[in-house]
């Protein structure tokens, strides 16, 4: 197999989440159970950090990840979504995993997995050995594995979706974060915050130590009842005298405050030796030190055009104020979104004197430019369709001039398709 037939195979063999959205959810730990213990139980060949919320968890496992680099520990970086290539996902010390590892090891999963079927065609498979893992399951399993091989001293694990169900939830961390709750999913994790807290709150582990970033008074008695009950010792970041005052951060989108507290709350949680210089220098460079793409980030200075993978509404309620805020002589936004999310409540904090630039991403989720349009129409929001994400910023940048400020956002796979246009 080639590296591109083996991403074939992942993308259009086992289910996606981000394709094919609720019907690629596989509920519970049964598959991710066989795995792990196909492959000798990985994760327990070194440290892991568990990091869950709804908005915040890839900048606060990033930079986690950053600081213990700086540190010095050999660290690995499990996250999702990835946005221009598969290997993103999985890192040691800001260096992707290999095109070859990641061929090899599909590889040998299919032998494996085929050689679990009874050669007798007249006897029933064996189902409880022979798997139709999802493509989150299948990868968590891979990452799992790499890092055990690569002999890493500690890995920043990213939950997918939830907590109390995700693949990831296999693992007995050193220290669990969740940095906040918001409505997400709630397909999957319930209608209500103190419904989604408790699914969250499903990675706090018997006498793990937890951190909580934000609460408000429906999801605080959730953590404080999960935790009581697990004899973990619960920490807020947000009742913590405020951190890192003086510590310069690379991620600069306002949002980053919050993450911030509860970043360098987490660091002050773990039981391993951080000195000051560290936590300077990976807060510094968290970019650099992980490749984090996609938050805030400054692609070009005239016009100003910036991207963000703010997605939901509680990620909104920062990004609009911030955008609002840009000095600028127009400001123009580049904007689509995915069939799982609240479009309707986004809109209504998108601001009303943007020119915008309607379209969607080359993704199966994604809500047509047209239909896009059309609610916006309802939020007397003004602009023009494209089918492509690089056809609407073509478009802005060339409506643009010096004094102009572009923003690309409203999904991670509208950002994915224009970075991969632009980089």
């Amino acid at each position: 197999m080639t590296y591109k037939e083996t991403i074939d195979y992942l993308f259009n063999v086992t289910p996606v989440f981000e394709h094919m959205g609720a019907s690629a959810y596989k509920e519970g730990l049964e598959n991710t159970l066989i795995l792990d213990e196909h492959y000798g139980h990985p994760h327990k060949q070194y440290k892991t950090i568990h990091i869950a919320g709804t908005n915040g968890k890839g900048s606060c496992s990033h930079t986690i990840a950053s600081v213990l680099q700086e540190a010095g520990y050999k660290v690995g970086l499990y996250t999702s979504p990835h946005l221009i290539d598969f290997r993103e996902r999985i890192r040691i010390n800001g260096q992707c995993i290999s095109e070859q590892y990641v061929i090899d090891f599909v590889k040998d999963f299919r032998k494996w997995n085929k050689d679990n079927i009874s050669s007798d065609t007249t006897l029933p498979p064996k189902k409880e050995q022979v798997l139709y893992p999802s493509f989150f399951e299948l990868t968590t399993a891979m990452a799992f594995k790499y890092f055990a091989d690569e002999k890493i001293d500690i890995a920043v694990i990213e939950v997918g979706l939830g907590g109390r169900l995700d693949c990831t939830n296999i693992i007995t961390p050193i220290l669990s974060v969740i940095t906040n709750i918001s409505f997400d999913h709630t397909g999957f994790l319930g209608n209500t915050l103190a419904q989604i807290a408790k699914e969250k709150a499903g990675i706090i582990k018997q006498g793990i130590p937890v951190v909580i970033g934000e609460y408000n008074e429906e999801t605080r008695p959730v953590f404080e009842n999960v935790a009581k009950d697990k004899h973990a010792k619960i920490v807020f970041a947000q009742d913590q005298e405020i951190l890192g005052k003086d510590i310069p951060f690379e991620l600069n989108g306002s949002y980053q405050i919050l993450n911030k507290q509860t970043i360098l709350t987490s660091i002050s949680s773990l039981p391993l030796e951080i000195g000051d210089s560290a936590i300077r220098k990976g807060l510094a460079h968290v970019c650099e030190n992980t490749s984090l793409m996609g938050r805030w980030q400054v692609i070009q200075k005239e016009p100003k055009v910036i991207c963000d993978t703010g997605h939901n509404v509680g990620g909104w309620r920062h990004l609009s104020r911030q955008i609002a805020m840009q000095p600028c002589k127009t400001l123009r936004i580049v904007f689509g979104m995915v069939n799982d999310k609240d479009i309707n409540t986004v809109m209504s904090l998108l601001p009303k004197h943007a020119i915008y630039y309607w379209t969607q991403a080359n993704n199966h989720r994604a809500v047509p430019a047209e239909v896009v349009a059309r609610i916006a129409a309802g939020h007397k929001l003004k602009g023009n369709t494209y089918t492509s994400v690089a056809d609407a910023f073509d478009a802005a940048l060339s409506d643009s001039d010096n004094e102009d400020f572009i923003f690309v956002g409203g999904s991670s796979y509208i950002v994915a398709d224009f970075l991969s246009h632009e980089l």
